[in-house]
C-alpha cells in the first residue's frame, strides 16, 4: 500500500516537473515572438529615421557635429518610443537585422540589442542581446560572416568575424579588456544560462 502511494507520489511529481517545463517552454517562446515584433515595429521607424538623417549629413552643421561627437567619443543617437538608439546591426548570415539602443538594462534588452560599452570611433563597441529573443544565431556564425553596422546617421560599417568565444558569466571584465584588438564584439548567453557566446569580429576598410 506504501509502495503504491510512493508510486502516485513520484508520478503526480513528474507530471508537475513536464508541465512547469512546458510552461517554460510556452512563455519564452511567446516572450521571443513579443520581441521580435516590438523589434520590427522599431526597425520600421529607425530605418526612416536613418534614411532621413543621412539626407542631411552633407552639410558643414553635421560634419562639424559629427566632429565633436567623435572628439568626444559619444555616438549620435535618435529617440523612438520613448528609447535612444544609436543604429542598426545587419548579419546577412543569421538573418539578423536589428535596431540597437544606446545603452543597455533589462526593460531595453526585452525590446532589442543594446550597446553594451564602446562606440565607432575607438573601434571597440560591444553589443549584447537576448539569446531567445534577438541573438540566439550568433553562435552558429562562421569565421569570416560579415556583419554590418549602420549608424543613425547613416554611415555603413563592414566587419567581419574573426573569432568565437565562451565566456563565464561573471568574467564581465573578458567583455571589455579582451576587445583590445576587436573591433566590434557581440555577446549573449548560451542555451543553459551558465555561459556566454562572444563573436569577435574585425572590421573591414571598404
Amino acid at each position: 500500500m506504501k509502495r503504491k502511494k510512493k508510486g502516485t507520489i513520484f508520478i503526480i511529481i513528474g507530471i508537475l516537473l513536464i508541465v512547469a517545463a512546458l510552461s517554460i517552454v510556452i512563455y519564452n517562446k511567446l516572450d521571443s515572438d513579443r520581441a521580435e515584433r516590438a523589434a520590427k515595429d522599431v526597425l520600421g521607424k529607425l530605418t526612416d529615421v536613418i534614411a532621413e538623417n543621412a539626407k542631411n549629413q552633407d552639410t558643414e552643421e553635421a560634419r562639424n557635429e559629427e566632429a565633436f561627437r567623435k572628439s568626444r567619443n559619444i555616438m549620435a543617437g535618435s529617440m523612438i518610443d520613448g528609447y535612444e538608439y544609436i543604429g542598426e546591426i545587419i548579419i546577412p548570415a543569421a538573418d539578423i537585422s536589428l535596431p540597437v539602443m544606446s545603452e543597455w538594462d533589462m526593460t531595453r534588452l526585452d525590446i532589442s540589442p543594446c550597446r553594451y560599452t564602446g562606440t565607432i570611433y575607438n573601434n571597440d563597441l560591444v553589443i549584447c542581446g537576448h539569446n531567445h529573443k534577438h541573438f540566439s544565431a550568433i553562435r552558429y556564425l562562421d569565421i569570416g560572416a560579415d556583419v554590418f553596422f549602420i549608424t543613425i546617421n547613416g554611415e555603413e560599417i563592414h566587419y567581419k568575424v574573426e573569432n568565437l568565444e565562451t565566456v563565464g558569466p561573471t568574467e564581465v571584465e573578458k567583455m571589455i579588456d579582451n576587445v583590445t584588438g576587436w573591433d566590434l564584439t557581440l555577446f549573449t548567453c548560451n542555451i543553459s544560462g551558465a555561459t556566454r557566446c562572444a563573436v569577435r569580429c574585425v572590421r573591414v576598410e571598404d
